[in-house]
């Protein structure tokens, strides 16, 4: 369950979806961004208790039935949130823009003498 008055999306939602809880959030704009309602996770309103304790009952009574909704969730985050698909790239070309330098990612390169050494008991 995951209700939220309007701020900001919390990395924790999207941990949740990522590992494929089903989340019942509140219909709320932080949350409708990653959640729809429908095919990754469930949207309530924010002050309806009832409609709340209800869908709760209904994911309980019937895990199964939400296995989809599981699978969505995580589809959903790794084709929108990730870090080395998605996000890192997005925001390297938002700094490109900014500054008018062509970033791209890099690896770390090792640096000499730093090879892992054998630690003995």
């Amino acid at each position: 369950m995951y209700l939220t008055y309007p701020f900001v999306l919390s990395w924790s939602l999207l941990e949740a979806m990522a590992a494929g809880c089903v989340v019942i959030g509140s219909r709320t704009p932080p949350v409708e961004e990653a959640v729809d309602g429908k095919t990754n996770g469930c949207l309530v309103d924010f002050f309806d208790v009832d409609a709340l304790a209800d869908r709760i009952c209904s994911v309980l009574r019937n895990p199964s039935a939400a296995a989809p909704i599981r699978g969505g969730a995580r589809e959903h985050v790794i084709a929108n949130y990730d870090l080395k698909t998605v996000c890192l790239p997005q925001h390297l070309e938002l700094i490109g823009r900014l500054t008018g330098a062509s970033l791209t990612p890099r690896r770390r390169q090792r640096r000499a003498g730093a090879a892992r050494q054998r630690v003995s008991a």
